[in-house]
């Protein structure tokens, strides 16, 4: 099981030390330096990665095992349970007590780590063995392990966003297939709202953006919204994409009762990792959600039937559905590392060798994130996890891009979403070009 949420913002909370960072990279070493492996030496390599749970300790374990067998010569020391802020410390320091290879949760490492010189460009290695990036993996996985032309990391499994919605309630409302449409969604979700006193006996769908899931990110991958201009600067006031989701949104809010009343109904939902998600306890009908709730929906033996599907897209891009917002798991290879001939061999293999991917998919219930893998006979997935494999090939999915100050400016529009849909901002075209020259001021600052 992925943790979305944490990864989108984990590392905010570090983002005043990219200064830092950028100062520190000056006194490393450029890598590349011979290790030996090619000779047939021994080498050991040291890999750092956030993985905890047994499933995926095993998955990742079983994929380094693999490789090691490939590759007698190469040993690899695995860390385990790392955190994104101990990666950005590590990366800083340099030193021959660091990783060589590194994988993150949050696709926001990349536009930090790439501009801070602190990961390996991975182009030279991608050319030299003749791997077409553009042809390997998927569109927007590729985008978001990429910065300003710098590929420093490559996917490692990825999360893509659909509808989870709850077959029984459906039935009982009289729907009878998913919508498509944002007023198809809008119809649906009133429909399926049942109040009860002061609150709800079930919500058709919480739209507030202190809900789980449901951020401007991911709203906005069914708008294709882009983010930044050519110059590199916030459009988020000029896309007229970007103000039809805060209204959408907004609207939405008011059909299905209002802010207050929503919010206080958010409020008795459970944590979102557990048996006590509000769409497995049947609080809410229709979720937005990655592909790991499918897992755990069948581990939790959830008393409904249900389904998944795309989520749904604005009416008038209604041609684009089937898309959705994906972000995933990075990793790359630490500049400061000597060992650069074997930690390339594992990256590659561990991103690469189609088999790998697809059995830690298989293990973790991501989705795979190569297009050989999307397409494995190998892949284990049924109805609802083919929803999300189909996003992931989907070329009109998005994601956000990389900032070199992390997803700050995603902080930003979500911070102006909480004040807009409670009402405390009244002119919504203001209020975006406050908010663009706020996430102006502070890429600005990061440079």
């Amino acid at each position: 099981m992925r943790r979305s949420t944490s990864r989108t913002f984990a590392v905010l909370a570090a983002t005043a030390t990219v200064a830092l960072l950028a100062t520190a990279c000056t006194g490393q070493s450029s890598g590349g330096g011979a290790d030996g492996s090619d000779a047939g030496k021994d080498v050991t390599i040291t890999f750092w990665h956030g993985w905890s749970q047994d499933n995926e300790v095993k998955g990742i374990t079983d994929n380094v095992n693999a490789f090691e067998k490939l590759h007698p010569n190469i040993h690899v020391k695995l860390v385990g349970n790392v955190s994104d802020d101990k990666i950005e410390q590590a990366l800083r320091a340099g030193g021959a007590d660091g990783p060589d290879v590194v994988s993150s949760f949050s696709t926001d490492s990349v536009g930090k780590f790439c501009s801070a010189g602190v990961w390996t460009d991975l182009t030279p290695n991608l050319r030299k063995d003749h791997i077409d990036p553009a042809a390997t993996f998927p569109a927007a996985m590729l985008k978001y392990s990429a910065f300003e032309g710098n590929q420093c990391s490559l996917p490692l499994l990825g999360d893509a966003y659909g509808l989870y919605y709850n077959k029984s309630a459906f039935a009982a409302a009289g729907i009878t297939a998913p919508p498509k449409t944002f007023s198809e969604f809008e119809a649906d979700a009133v429909k399926l709202t049942i109040p009860e006193g002061d609150g709800f006996k079930q919500l058709g769908f919480m739209p507030n953006y202190h809900g789980y899931e449901t951020t401007p990110a991911h709203y906005l991958g069914q708008y294709g919204a882009t983010y930044f201009g050519p110059d590199g600067k916030s459009n988020i006031a000029d896309d007229p994409r970007v103000a039809a989701m805060y209204t959408w949104q907004k609207n939405l809010v008011g059909k299905l009762g209002g802010f207050d009343k929503l919010e206080k109904y958010r409020t008795t939902f459970g944590d979102e990792y557990s048996a006590k998600n509000p769409f497995e306890t049947g609080q809410v009908a229709m979720s937005l959600d990655g592909e790991w709730r499918t897992a755990s929906l069948a581990d939790d033996k959830v008393g409904f039937d249900w389904a998944t599907a795309p989520f749904p897209v604005p009416d008038d891009q209604a041609a684009s559905y089937g898309r959705g917002y994906q972000t995933g798991t990075i990793v790359g290879i630490a500049k400061s590392s000597r060992k650069q001939t074997a930690a390339w061999e594992l990256v590659k293999f561990l991103t690469t060798d189609t088999d790998a991917v697809v059995n830690f998919a298989n293990a973790i219930h991501n989705v795979p994130s190569t297009n050989a893998a999307l397409h494995s006979p190998k892949l284990v997935a049924d109805a609802n996890f083919k929803t999300f494999l189909d996003i992931a090939k989907n070329p009109d999915s998005s994601t956000t891009p990389a900032s070199i100050n992390g997803g700050a400016y995603q902080i930003s529009m979500r911070n102006f979403g909480y004040d807009f849909e409670a009402g405390k901002v009244p002119d919504l075209h203001a209020g975006l070009v406050a908010t663009a020259k706020e996430i102006d001021e502070a890429v600005a600052q990061a440079k």
